[in-house]
């Protein structure tokens, strides 16, 4: 079979027969065949819907993608899949298998003309006969999986891994298990703590170092030159302090004195209790600051560091110089010396995890036999890496029959998603929110940088953070809302998620991407601006009155307190303004009512729908033609490019997917309904208005003649052709 390319192959001699069907806007393969699962690598990757996909936030079996990542990076690649599907129809006798799927492998299924094949049909064997099954004739995905039973039996499964109680000997036993216990256990394949290579090599490095500085010879005083030595740090530095001192005062005498403590410095402790003065006290010199004087060892020394003095002259002067009072510099300078070697090896200790079991054993491990035989060990397991490999690659052949057909109708092309009665991998789950059900839901690790790039899908999409409860779980989603309105969907709704297990998730709302939904609401949208933004004015008209009016009782209240009564003049002008004003805007809008009524009043009963239509359409019609061309512009790219996919395709949402990709609550079929509700407001006020203009619309029609020929002659607002009406403000002329 020829190799998997990115520009399709050109050399097969009979070209694979393709077919396809369209759908989401574009034209998608169709996998029906076992052929045609081996005839993938000669597809063009330009047809394949998507070029990668990662292993996490997918509902699909993760081992099966942890086999098919080969190179471990998280991600599943078109030659990854092809891989894995030529070597899977290779070992199949039927390539059909490969569709047929089911989670067992019939036996007779493998191809045994190979010599791959023969031994993977042998390990197959092997582990149902390990698992007390060999009267069957098919080996499953649980069977094949559960390598803690197949290798239970077996002293050597091939991976490397030793545990320790394949140890020959009870040394060799102790010592696997001292080197899990500095270095950690590895978990060998019939589930046992064990050790690999890579850790008895670290951990016999670590003991041979330990040995190797161990064997110094750097003890001035033998065993108990490390006792010595810590008595040596304690005072060192106030010893280096004296010295230096009394070096001052032999170079100037004035100094002496400077460098001791001074007469006020002792006043201020005076009046204290000095046996809670020791920290301070120990500030003070050593001994006296005198020129050419050795330092004294018992008496005239600081009682802050009387203790420690008295550790330091018997555990290193006297066993180095002998019974003696007093300490001259040169003394000291021959004490450093000698520490001097020890205290370099100290710098030099390797920083080491093995250090706890002592040195005894340490030494004694790096003298043994141990780890020539935890050495000798692995290499036997690993005599059986091709047949235990044999009995892993078992269970990759049964994953890959049951699930490749699956992961590449999500990959190659995405039949799943746009097929009713089926979910997309990518599909985590349902949210409930707001009346309404959301099939398209993907999981998101980074809100922001998801956002950035599924705002080009043009899809209307919430984040939610989900938390399950009792188990302290959280995820967050992104659901695509295809249905219904936005009026209610806002940053903190609750709802719930419902995950492709069935397990419930509480779920709020931390984030929204603005879109439009549907036609529907687009038709509203320009009402409900408008009456949300009279709805704002007359809030903000009200609010404005009513602080006015609480600042002007206010101010009444501190004149009254003050005793001024200030009286305001009626100011006649302004009060007639107001009126003139208001008389005006009345005026106005009967008049524009007036011209409204008695346009359609002109128009025959036919023409009436015709002229509200063309209004709803002017007003409406260009968000909804902006509507309608977004709605045929969402993308599901972009939704899963942000989540670490890399579609190939512009797989559309159209408006007849979308709106199957989310359910608007709805009353069941045959289900009764009651209008009468009993909290239901009085609507007095909209009666009274639907009179007034059922009143006003009679009186313009009246006044314009159109209800004429139905009223009696004297009640006529017209008057009938050829009558003259007489006025008696007006007096006829005389006759001539």
């Amino acid at each position: 079979m020829s190799s998997a390319s990115p520009h399709g192959s050109k050399e097969t001699a009979a070209p694979h027969r393709w077919r396809f069907f369209r759908t989401g806007g574009f034209d998608q393969v169709r996998l029906e065949r076992g052929a045609d699962l081996l005839a993938l690598p000669a597809l063009d990757q330009k047809l394949w819907v998507a070029l990668s996909c990662p292993v996490n936030n997918v509902e699909f079996d993760r081992r099966t993608l942890e086999l098919m990542d080969s190179d471990g990076d998280g991600r599943i690649r078109a030659p990854e899949l092809l891989a894995a599907v030529q070597w899977a129809g290779a070992l199949l006798r039927d390539p059909e298998e490969l569709v047929r799927g089911g989670e067992a492998l019939p036996l007779d299924a493998i191809d045994t003309g190979s010599e791959e094949g023969a031994r993977l049909y042998a390990s197959a064997r092997e582990i149902l006969a390990n698992l007390g099954k060999s009267g069957e004739g098919a080996v499953s995905v649980a069977d094949a999986a559960d390598t803690a039973r197949i290798f239970a039996t077996a002293r050597f499964n091939g991976d490397g891994i030793v545990p320790a109680d394949v140890a020959d000997d009870p040394e060799t036993a102790a010592a696997i298990g001292e080197i899990i216990k500095c270095l950690g256990p590895e978990m060998d394949r019939s589930g046992k703590e064990g050790v690999s290579q890579a850790q008895v090599e670290r951990f016999f490095s670590e003991v041979t170092a330990w040995a190797e500085w161990q064997a110094g010879d750097v003890f001035p005083l033998g065993e108990v030159t490390g006792e010595a030595a810590a008595a040596l740090d304690a005072v060192r530095a106030k010893i280096d302090d004296h010295f230096t001192r009394c070096r001052m005062a032999a170079y100037d005498p004035r100094a002496a004195a400077a460098l001791s403590r001074s007469v006020e410095d002792y006043a201020a402790l005076a009046p204290r209790d000095l046996g809670g003065a020791m920290d301070e006290i120990a500030g003070f010199p050593l001994a006296a600051v005198e020129a050419g004087h050795p330092l004294p060892l018992a008496e005239g020394l600081n009682p802050a560091w009387i203790s420690a003095m008295e550790t330091f002259r018997t555990r290193v002067v006297a066993p180095l110089l002998g019974e003696v009072n007093a300490l001259s510099e040169s003394d000291w300078s021959v004490i450093k010396e000698r520490f001097a070697g020890y205290e370099a090896w100290m710098a030099a200790k390797p920083d080491t995890v093995v250090e706890p079991l002592g040195a005894e054993r340490l030494q004694a491990l790096h003298t043994g036999p141990e780890r020539t035989a935890i050495e000798g060990l692995i290499a036997r397991d690993l005599e059986l890496e091709e047949e235990a490999n044999a009995i892993a690659s078992v269970e990759r052949l049964v994953r890959y029959r049951r699930d490749l057909l699956t992961l590449l109708n999500n990959f190659v092309s995405f039949r799943d998603f746009y097929r009713s009665d089926l979910r997309a991998i990518f599909q985590v789950g349902t949210l409930y929110l707001d009346g309404r059900s959301c099939e398209l839901c993907v999981r998101v690790e980074d809100v922001a940088r998801h956002a950035q790039l599924a705002t080009l899908s043009r899809v209307y999409l919430v984040y939610c953070d989900c938390v399950r409860r009792g188990s302290g779980e959280k995820m967050t989603i992104a659901a695509a809302v295809t249905a219904g309105d936005a009026d209610q969907l806002m940053v903190g709704r609750n709802g719930v998620f419902y995950d492709r297990q069935g397990r419930d998730w509480d779920a709020t709302v931390v984030r929204v991407i603005d879109h439009p939904i549907s036609i529907r609401q687009a038709f509203w949208a320009p009402y409900k601006r408008v009456a949300r933004m009279i709805g704002e004015q007359i809030q903000k008209f009200a609010a404005a009155r009513s602080q006015a009016v609480e600042s002007k009782l206010a101010s009444g209240a501190v004149d009254a307190g003050s005793g001024k009564a200030q009286a305001t003049p009626f100011d006649v002008g302004k009060f007639a303004g107001i009126f003139a004003a208001i008389g005006l805007a009345v005026g106005a809008i009967g008049t524009a009512l007036a011209s409204v009524v008695t346009g359609l009043l002109e128009l025959s009963w036919w023409q009436w729908p015709v002229a509200v239509a063309g209004a709803l359409l002017l007003v409406s019609g260009p968000s909804m033609v902006s509507a309608w061309l977004k709605l045929r512009q969402r993308n599901l790219g972009p939704i899963l490019d942000g989540n670490g996919w890399a579609v190939n395709a512009h797989a559309l949402i159209n408006i007849p997917f979308g709106t199957a990709l989310t359910a608007v609550a709805q009353l069941p079929a045959g289900a009764q309904r009651s209008l009468r509700d009993p909290f239901a407001p009085k609507r007095r006020s909209t009666v009274v208005l639907l009179l007034l203009l059922v009143v006003a619309a009679a009186a313009i029609g009246w006044r314009q003649g159109y209800v004429d020929r139905w009223l009696p002659e004297a009640w006529r607002a017209v008057p009938v052709a050829g009558e003259t009406v007489a006025d008696p403000a007006v007096t006829p002329p005389p006759a001539q």
